[in-house]
């Protein structure tokens, strides 16, 4: 992490400093560092509402903007993007400089109003979003790996709620012990499904604790390519051999992708 970027995450360690406030997820040399801060702010008829802001600063933070993830279970998923555009947004007037605990206070003192914003809504149901005016060519596809699921059906239950919420279609694939996820979609919403995978506790240890994805491999990214299938939903399935995985890829145009990737992970 660069020298500024060290600064102030020390700093707003320093300032958000009770119990689990702030936390370091990960840190990298080549990926960044990403980090979680819990907070309260003031929604709609005053009710303080807690908030899971993620921050991802990239090595070349502050004069690229972080990535940004927000999280709470008293907004809907549509209310928590409309939170994280909003932040975008205010961050690219920051850019350059500190800006993490400004971004912090700005939310805390603005999230009424966007909550109060008619195309953001004030339910507290599911969300439902619109069919993706988005062209091909802002399609992206994504193969990551996993490397076991222990408790298996709350898992694929998450993962198939966050890709509706993030609108990406795809496949999650079992074969043996072999654990795939093909998302294809927006690039800034595979970028958020690959935060929410690793920063909430979607699996159990050895011990049936909740905890961490920490055994997840991104294994290829691309823009969507002309040969390359257009997936209409994001399904589970499961494949009894390896001829019939390989089947799935060579349909979707991604044969290569499956002989460069995933071979390798037959033992």
């Amino acid at each position: 992490m660069a020298g500024p970027a060290r600064e102030e995450l020390g700093a707003v360690a320093a300032i958000f400093c009770g119990p689990d406030e702030c936390e370091v997820l990960s840190r990298s040399e080549t990926d960044g560092t990403v980090f979680r801060i819990l907070i309260k702010a003031e929604g709609l008829k005053d009710a303080h509402i807690p908030l899971e802001l993620v921050f991802h600063l990239p090595v070349s933070y502050p004069h690229s903007l972080p990535g940004i993830s927000v999280n709470s279970g008293h907004l809907t998923r549509a209310q928590c993007v409309a939170v994280k555009e909003k932040l975008l947004e205010q961050a690219e007037s920051l850019l350059s400089g500190p800006m993490i605990h400004e971004l912090v206070l700005w939310i805390q003192q603005n999230l009424g109003h966007i909550l109060n914003q008619p195309e953001t809504g004030s339910g507290s149901g599911e969300c439902t979003f619109a069919a993706s005016t988005t062209v091909d060519d802002g399609l992206w596809i994504t193969l990551l790996h996993l490397d076991h699921m222990r408790a298996k059906t709350k898992y694929v239950k998450t993962v198939e709620k966050w890709a509706f919420d993030l609108r990406l279609t795809g496949r999650l694939m079992f074969m043996g012990k072999i654990i795939l996820i093909l998302l294809q979609g927006d690039r800034n919403n595979i970028k958020e499904y690959l935060i929410l995978q690793k920063t909430s506790k979607v699996d159990v240890d050895s011990s049936g604790k909740k905890c961490k994805e920490k055994m997840i491999s991104v294994l290829f990214e691309t823009k969507v390519q002309t040969e390359h299938k257009r997936f209409l939903a994001f399904e589970v399935k499961e494949y009894s051999s390896l001829d019939e995985l390989q089947k799935e890829f060579e349909t979707a145009g991604l044969k290569e992708l499956f002989s460069e990737f995933v071979l390798g992970l037959v033992k």
